[in-house]
């Protein structure tokens, strides 16, 4: 049963949003504060209460003190809410209403607006109604303009986030830093996810180590209560972690959105809908040994008993239908058994075979051709160079010189048709030529830079892939140089030299003795259209350069 009027509580309501920040000190909790105190001890109210939120917008029906401030009006111990205005209450004009106008008379609720004179013992008349849909309108008005300036400022390349990275800090211009603390930490992560181990085995490494989470960190620095398992590190948080490229110096902007201003729930955001800008602010790890962590993740991620993943993940193929190879690991600890199969059969969603090999046989024929071709870069650079251009690095170079030349006659002639047509159009306002003549002749023109225009973008495109040749050899040959000997495969060594192998099916289904054909396509090449070479083994399998 409530008690009395003199046993309930005055419940004085105080709110501030960022937002309302900008409306100046008017609307400070400081200044609510005092406005409601003054008010209530004028108006003998006693056994006054307050419940601030500071920090949460009006159409959060969430709100910490505003729950709590419900809570008791529901359990009879409110007798009077006050407030500086409806808006404080709240902008969402159909949960104010029933506020309003349902649930406090239910209760038996006093409810009083100060400066918009509103007292709900002399009764609420329509204005207030209207006002309720105006605060709503302000919010939404609001919520758009801040949307247009988030928008604009991520489309600039400026981080829209408010959360500083575990791993960075902000120094004194609010740009991201990596923090001495927590930066080598996430380096660890990386590398070891690199290394091959999974990411139940990196946090349970972590936790061993007592490495503190990312929120106990926080907690910690911010002062506030401690976690109750300070050190226990989640599969999400690692994975999360793995994925984000803020860590290689990139920003990504609106990888998450909401639907409206009402509603907060974030969603992930398309690919297509986020704007990914690079190398802007210092990064805690290279983005070779991210790319290494990406790729092992395009495949399959479950980790082993021990807690270490499939190295080939995102890199072994069905050389007939094109699926991916799954790891199969034996039952027994004899890893010997392992091996792989193709995920087409296995799932049936194809007429394949199983394309079996074991995971060993794979290991020393992929590590043995290997060694040949980073020996073969490391040691004879300019042969290499050479044969892995295709044409010879003189023939190359002649046909780069070629297309430049191409390009730049292309380029001369556009321009001068672009004359042309403007010339033209002038001889037609003077009356030198009809309009019909000025048809014919600027069509024949624009056809003809048209054209132009066709060809140069099919010479640029040879001139980029060219230059994109080139680059991924010498870079191929740059990376060989710094291994001067591959003792096993590694999730890094795969990403650095191969970009991916196919496995042909046995010659002779379920023989003990024939092999399966194998093809390797290193990093310099990068596709099939322009593998350059093949070397056949004695064993029958292919190596692909």
């Amino acid at each position: 049963m409530r008690g009395s009027n003199t046993e309930q509580i005055t419940a004085l309501y105080c709110r501030l949003s960022q937002e309302d920040m900008r409306a100046g000190e008017s609307l400070s909790i400081e200044n609510q504060r005092l406005m409601l105190r003054d008010y209530a001890e004028k108006n003998g109210f006693r056994n006054c209460q307050y419940y601030i939120d500071d920090g949460y917008s009006g159409t959060d029906n969430t709100r910490p003190e505003y729950v709590h401030m419900l809570s008791d009006v529901e359990n009879g111990i409110v007798g009077t809410v006050i407030v500086k205005d409806q808006s404080r209450l709240g902008r969402d004009h159909l949960e104010t209403d029933r506020l309003m106008e349902l649930v406090f008379p239910a209760y038996d609720v006093r409810f009083i607006a100060v400066t918009d004179n509103v007292d709900s013992a002399n009764g609420i008349n329509e204005m207030s109604g209207i006002k309720n849909l105006f605060n709503d309108m302000y919010a939404r008005d609001t919520s758009k303009k801040i949307r247009a300036v988030q928008r604009a400022k991520g489309e600039r390349g400026e981080r829209v986030g408010t959360t500083t990275p575990y791993g960075y800090m902000k120094d004194e211009n609010k740009k991201l830093i990596p923090n001495p603390e927590t930066a080598p930490i996430v380096k660890r992560i990386f590398e070891m996810s690199a290394e091959g181990k999974g990411v139940r085995k990196i946090c349970d490494t972590l936790t061993a180590e007592e490495v503190l989470t990312p929120s106990a960190y926080a907690a910690r620095k911010s002062g506030k209560q401690k976690t109750s398992s300070p050190y226990r590190w989640s599969l999400k948080t690692v994975r999360e972690m793995l994925k984000n490229r803020i860590y290689c110096g990139d920003t990504v902007n609106f990888s998450t959105y909401t639907k409206s201003y009402k509603l907060k729930k974030t969603l992930r955001n398309e690919p297509e809908n986020m704007l990914i800008f690079e190398n802007t602010h210092e990064a805690i790890i290279s983005r070779k040994l991210f790319d290494t962590v990406q790729k092992h993740y395009e495949g399959r991620k479950k980790s082993d008993k021990f807690g270490e993943t499939d190295k080939y993940a995102g890199y072994l193929y069905c050389a007939e239908c094109g699926s991916k190879l799954y790891l199969h690991r034996a039952r027994t600890l004899d890893p010997k058994k392992n091996n792989y199969m193709c995920g087409g059969y296995q799932s049936r969603v194809t007429d394949c075979t199983a394309h079996y090999i074991r995971e060993k046989v794979l290991d020393s024929i992929v590590l043995r051709y290997l060694r040949q071709v980073v020996s073969y870069a490391r040691d004879k650079s300019d042969e290499f160079y050479a044969m892995a251009m295709a044409n010879g690095e003189a023939e190359a170079k002649k046909q780069l010189k070629e297309n430049e030349k191409l390009r730049t006659e292309y380029e001369t002639k556009i321009a001068q048709l672009d004359n042309a047509i403007q010339l033209l159009y002038l001889d037609r306002s003077n009356g030198k030529i009809t309009d019909g003549r000025y048809d014919i002749l600027s069509a024949n023109f624009e056809k003809e830079q048209s054209e132009l225009k066709a060809k140069l973008s099919t010479i640029d495109s040879q001139l980029d892939e060219t230059r994109a040749r080139e680059k991924r050899v010498k870079e191929f040959i740059n990376n060989a140089k710094q291994y001067t000997e591959i003792r096993r495969l590694t999730p890094e060594i795969l990403k650095t030299f191969i970009w991916r192998i196919e496995v042909y099916e046995k010659a002779v289904k379920h023989s003990r003795t024939c092999g399966n054909h194998i093809e390797i396509y290193f990093t310099f090449s990068a596709d099939k259209a322009i593998a350059i070479d093949r070397v056949m083994s004695e064993n029958g399998d292919i190596l692909i350069l």
